[in-house]
């Protein structure tokens, strides 16, 4: 029997070339929690997750002493066994957030390890629905400082140019005038027929306030309205979603197959966007897909693109990747050693074995909080 022998983990802090803000926050550095699983055979698997503006040594934390100590010594195959191990340790201490994320870090890790073991690249060991790139919609339309509409026009227009067919872009932190004229800005720039998808962040409280923004979008045709509310508030969202024809998304801060199930129960979201860095790992991910098309409804998931082409192109119901075109909002590419291509706005899929790629060791140095142990 193969075994697990050691476990180790790092936290790094990546700042932001430019201050960023959404709906809510402002974000100028992003902290990663990267984890690396070993057996005894010699093969070894990679994770990671974002750990937040701050504070992502509190992933680590649990990865070290909470979590490492349930894989040690374990077969790494007995992928499904342990997520409900690690799960069930983690009871006391948070069955989201920074915990969840380390069990994410960690089932990611094993199903890459298991993965290269193999020798083929993840999507084709969990079983690819298909075999040459996934349609992926470029992201971005964040707030900067000095960033007028024209500015967001000329940025959409240029992933359009790119031949991506489906681009989206931030709303919620300004006015009701304001706000209508950066979507009308961007829906001049990309045509009519070119998807525009709206993220506002959990930028409202109430449905009256979303309402009045929603009928002001809403002429503009956006393909749908992500994280309209804090993701506690589901009511909200199911009445919001009763309120506009424009679908609402969400998802990418809940963990756990049991909220994903109350969203589709209540009807509150048309699509769910569940990142498996979050929710509990591929493991997860995949139960959250499964229940999800049971409901006839598809998942588009958030964030960490060098991850989700491998789940997309592996999950009959998932219909984009999430792509960022450059390092100025995803700044995890500045840690690994390969890059994601594109054709036609589609990524292509990976060769590799596992994901398809590592982390560059100068790189983690660089920019450790907390290295390697």
């Amino acid at each position: 029997m193969t075994k697990i022998t050691s476990v180790r983990a790092a936290a790094v802090r990546v700042p932001l070339d430019k201050v960023t803000t959404f709906a809510t926050r402002t974000v100028s550095a992003r902290d990663y929690a990267l984890v690396e699983i070993f057996t005894d055979d010699g093969a070894r698997g990679i994770g990671f997750c974002y750990g937040g503006s701050g504070a992502g040594t509190l992933v680590t934390q649990a990865v070290r002493g909470l979590l490492a100590p349930v894989l040690l010594g374990e077969d790494p195959y007995r992928v499904e066994g342990l997520w409900r191990e690690m799960y069930q340790e983690s009871l006391l201490h948070g069955r989201v957030g920074a915990v969840m994320r380390a069990i994410s870090a960690l089932d990611i890790a094993l199903w890459d390890r298991n993965a290269r073991a193999a020798g083929l690249p993840l999507y084709k060991y969990l079983g690819a629905t298909t075999l040459t790139s996934v349609p992926a919609y470029a992201s971005g339309g964040y707030y900067l400082e000095g960033k007028t509409p024209q500015m967001l026009g000329e940025e959409v227009a240029g992933y359009v140019a790119m031949g991506f067919e489906a681009v989206k872009i931030k709303v919620g932190r300004l006015g009701l005038a304001e706000e209508e004229a950066r979507i009308a800005a961007a829906r001049s720039a990309i045509g009519p027929e070119v998807l525009l998808m709206l993220d506002a962040n959990n930028a409202w409280s109430d449905v009256v306030t979303a309402a009045r923004y929603m009928a002001k979008f809403e002429p503009y045709d956006p393909y749908w309205i992500e994280e309209p509310f804090s993701p506690d508030d589901i009511d909200n969202h199911a009445r919001l979603a009763r309120m506009t024809p424009v679908p609402v998304a969400t998802g990418e801060i809940e963990a756990g197959r049991w909220r994903f199930k109350e969203l589709l129960e209540k009807e509150a979201a048309a699509i769910l966007q569940p990142d498996a860095a979050v929710c509990g790992g591929i493991t997860e991910f995949r139960r959250i897909a499964a229940t999800a098309a049971s409901f006839g409804v598809t998942v588009c998931p958030h964030w960490l693109h060098d991850l989700h082409v491998h789940l997309v192109a592996s999950t009959p119901n998932a219909d984009f990747v999430e792509f960022f075109t450059d390092d100025q909002v995803l700044n995890f590419r500045h840690l690994i050693d390969r890059q994601l291509e594109t054709e036609g706005g589609r990524l292509l899929l990976p060769g590799a074995p596992g994901l398809g790629f590592d982390f560059v060791p100068d790189a983690i140095e660089k920019f450790a909080v907390e290295p390697w142990s």
